[in-house]
């Protein structure tokens, strides 16, 4: 269906609040911007702000939706013959080979980790997005083979496949705030990502592996 005026208009304006926010944010650090000062920014009412962005960190984190179910929808959408992990693997070699900015490979990504680094409530925001990609990858497991409700191996399985997760984004963070190039970094999570493979036990490379049609 067509975007009618009144949606478009909705997510402009919440478009422009979230950029304003981020500008004000990176300039200055999270805790010293008040949900006030974007209102004031952005030229519209701190009521306003509130209706589209319920807390603060949401304005900060508004560029991660989608993140929270990105694993479950490269589990979903694996190739016939295809492990769970495998999926995961595959998609992280293809953003990181790209030097993809959705893994964070991208110039000014080192300020965008510093705000974070600098401010507790981010930090703790960060916790709850990464759990949050873990129950949804675990439910999505669950769903794609079957496992009873009480089969504690959905939830075994995401952490390890979370762990790949967390291991690329950790390791790129840390090599940006170092003020390295995202070319040269792409280049070492692309050997990273063999040695996690390495790392991986069969039974977590052979889970989850979808039928041929």
């Amino acid at each position: 269906m067509a975007e009618g005026l009144r949606e478009r208009k909705k997510r402009q304006t919440r478009q422009y609040i979230s950029d304003v926010a981020t500008g004000l944010f990176l300039e200055r650090g999270f805790e010293a911007v008040t949900v006030a000062e974007i209102a004031e920014a952005a030229n519209v009412s701190v009521n306003t702000v509130y209706n589209y962005f319920p807390a603060k960190e949401d304005l900060f984190f508004d560029r991660s939706a989608g993140v929270a179910d990105r694993l479950a929808r490269w589990v979903r959408g694996r190739d016939a013959g295809e492990s769970a992990a495998h999926a995961v693997l595959r998609e992280l070699r293809g953003e990181v080979e790209a030097v993809s900015p959705r893994v964070g490979l991208m110039e000014g990504y080192d300020r965008f980790m510093r705000v974070i680094h600098e401010a507790p409530p981010l930090r703790s925001r960060l916790w709850s997005l990464q759990q949050e990609i873990h129950d949804t990858l675990r439910e999505a497991l669950r769903e794609e083979t079957g496992a009873a409700a009480d089969d504690p191996l959905p939830d075994l399985m995401a952490g390890q496949i979370c762990w790949i997760h967390q291991c690329v984004f950790v390791t790129i963070g840390r090599e940006m705030l170092a003020g390295r190039k995202p070319a040269e970094v792409s280049r070492e999570v692309l050997v990273l990502l063999d040695d996690i493979e390495d790392l991986l036990s069969e039974k977590v490379l052979g889970y989850a592996v979808r039928g041929e049609s």
